[in-house]
This record gives C-alpha cells, sequence and structure tokens, in this order.
C-alpha cells in the first residue's frame, strides 16, 4: 500500500489498529513530506519495530521520471510514467523569485474541450493521491537550495473536480503546515471547467483558491467550445460562483482563453463584464496556445490588449497570461503526455 494514498486520520487509525501511538503520525508525516525520506529505514526518531510494520504494509514511491523538458522562457515540462505504465505531465514555471507547479488530477480528461490538446486521448483514468502529491514533492527535491516553490495549479491534465475524493484528501496534505507540504491555501489554486455539483462542495472543505475555465460568455458559444456547458450552462455555474464562500479580499478568478474569430470581439469583452458583474471575480486572459491539428489561431496582440481594455474600463482586474513553455507543448492547452517526442531533455 502507497503511504502518501493514506490522509493523517487514516494514517493514525491504522497505527492505532498496530499498537502503535498516535502521535507516531505525524513524525512519519514530516519524514515524507518535510524531510523528503524515501525509506522507512531513514526515520531515525521511530523504534526498528514500528519501522518493520511499517516496511511490512507500506511502500514510499518516486514517480519514473521519463524526462524533463527545458524551454526557452525558463519552463521546465516533467514527463512520468505511472507504475501501470499510463504517463502524466507537469510544468515548472519560474516566476521573479519564485516557481509555481502546474499539477495534473488525471491520466487524460473528458471534457473534450475543443482548444485543449488534452482532451484528444479521452479520460484514462484518475490520479491517485499519492501520484498527484508525488508530483510536488518530486519536483520540489530537484530545486536547488534557493530556489523556491510557493505556488501550487490544479491546472494540467484533467478535470480536479472530476476526481473530487482524492483532490480533497491531496489538498489537506498539501495545506497542512504542520506535518505536510506546507503550501499556503492562498497559493493553491484548482481550475475546473465548470462540474457545479461539486463546486460547494469544494468551497466548504477547503480555503483553496478557485479559477473557472470559462472561455465564452453566452451559453451557444461556450456549448461548442466545451460540451460541460450542456449539462451545467452558464445560468447554474454562476449561481454556483455566486454562492462559493470566499474569504475577505478573495476573488474567483475566471480563466478566458481568446480564440481568433469565436470569442475575442469587443462585443464579447462587454458581454463578459456584465455576465460577471454579480461576483468577486478577477479575469486571467489566455490567448490561444497552438497545437497539432487543431484549427484556431491566436488574435492579434491588438485585439488582445482592446478585449482587457474593455474589460478594465468595467474596473475588472485583468490580466494577460504570458504562456510560458510553449516551444516544448507545455503552455496552458498542449499537455498530452506523449512520450515520443524530440525536445530539449534533461
Amino acid at each position: 500500500m502507497e503511504i502518501k494514498n493514506y490522509s493523517y486520520l487514516e494514517l493514525t487509525d491504522w497505527l492505532a489498529e498496530n499498537r502503535v501511538d498516535a502521535y507516531r503520525a505525524g513524525q512519519i508525516f514530516r519524514w515524507i513530506y518535510t524531510r523528503q525520506a524515501d525509506s522507512f529505514e531513514q526515520m531515525t526518531d521511530i523504534s526498528k519495530t514500528v519501522r518493520a510494520k511499517l516496511n511490512g504494509f507500506f511502500c514510499n514511491e518516486r514517480l519514473a521520471k521519463v524526462r524533463s523538458d527545458y524551454s526557452r522562457d525558463g519552463a521546465c515540462k516533467y514527463l512520468f510514467r505511472l507504475a501501470d505504465g499510463h504517463h502524466i505531465e507537469s510544468v515548472l514555471i519560474p516566476d521573479k523569485n519564485h516557481f509555481t507547479l502546474c499539477i495534473s488530477s488525471q491520466v487524460g480528461c473528458a471534457q473534450n474541450c475543443r482548444f485543449c490538446f488534452t482532451a484528444r486521448g479521452g479520460l484514462i483514468r484518475n490520479l491517485t493521491v499519492a501520484e498527484i502529491l508525488s508530483q510536488i514533492r518530486d519536483i520540489a527535491r530537484d530545486l536547488n537550495g534557493n530556489q523556491r516553490l510557493t505556488n501550487i495549479v490544479f491546472m494540467g491534465m484533467g478535470e480536479p473536480l472530476a476526481n473530487y475524493r482524492n483532490l480533497i484528501k491531496a489538498l489537506h496534505i498539501i495545506t497542512d503546515r504542520d506535518v505536510g507540504l506546507n503550501f499556503s491555501h492562498r497559493r493553491v489554486t484548482v481550475s475546473t471547467a465548470g462540474l457545479v455539483p461539486r463546486l460547494l462542495d469544494l468551497g466548504n472543505q477547503t480555503r483553496v483558491s478557485l479559477a473557472i475555465s470559462l472561455n465564452a460568455a453566452d451559453n451557444q458559444t461556450r456549448n461548442w467550445l466545451m460540451p460541460i456547458n450542456r449539462v451545467y450552462p452558464l445560468e447554474q455555474l454562476l449561481e454556483a460562483c455566486r454562492q462559493y464562500p470566499l474569504e475577505h479580499r478573495q476573488k474567483i478568478t475566471f480563466e478566458y482563453v481568446l480564440i481568433k474569430g469565436v470569442n475575442d470581439s469587443q462585443q464579447d469583452a462587454q458581454r463578459l463584464a456584465k455576465l460577471l458583474r454579480p461576483i468577486k471575480s478577477k479575469i486571467n486572459l489566455i490567448p490561444f496556445n497552438a497545437h497539432p491539428g487543431c484549427p484556431f489561431s491566436c488574435p492579434p496582440e491588438s485585439a488582445v490588449l482592446q478585449f482587457q481594455q474593455i474589460l478594465r474600463n468595467y474596473r475588472y482586474t485583468t490580466t494577460i497570461r504570458k504562456s510560458k513553455g510553449a516551444d516544448i507543448a507545455a503552455a496552458c492547452g498542449q499537455l498530452s503526455a506523449a512520450v515520443n517526442r524530440n525536445n530539449h531533455q534533461s
């Protein structure tokens, strides 16, 4: 059994069943998540008897890194092979004085958004808690001593809310400041295509940041771009967003992929501004990132800037995401976990 699939309480219960003091759970978690221990034998403040029990039931594995591809802009895309032979990708993104890690929640994706390369292969399976956490734990170990991983975004392969149970367990360990991975909940973001029934669950069970992949301000366009909108149309999605519990000064981020001739007109910008008016929101514009076989293209920079200005005129905080890693297919919407590629390798 992979120990990283266990929550703190589950490990405490297992220890109790095996006649081991409950406080050992904290020691074990710190060894795994803070000290990056690979074996139970490294846990020197735990008796040999307890270590033997752990060894007899648990394993603590690393993901198999197939390769890491480096972009000209400093981004690094990791390709991992899972125990069953499937593959996932994670992207490490440099900022001024810290790093953001974009992680996956599923092998593939079932949402079939037209602009996203990940959707091409469909959904294969959910990631386990251990596979989610290992992306963070393993990549953090790769960083030099003066490099800081401060932000985690669930914006890689898959729809996080479709893997809800494992997502929540992973989030609790990621944001545990005592025995877990010690990330601030303000610096952890879950991005969803709009799985409405799980939105309020997420808000009630965590305090992480929420991002909505919106990409259209009317149902007809969003139905075409994102099939999930036929099940949960804009009216239902935005009502859930209105009810979403937010902390003081916290806002929901609405991600909007700008596609030339599809959703990038001045009228689209005005519709978007009016649509989001009742919600505490900020907007992240993402110029479309091309990938093989996709007929879409990115609007000219002048159109992107004009779209942004219209939203700013309505007093929205509106940023343009400068997607990194496009030259290694690591930008937003480009992940596919393809194994046979000739890229810049480590």
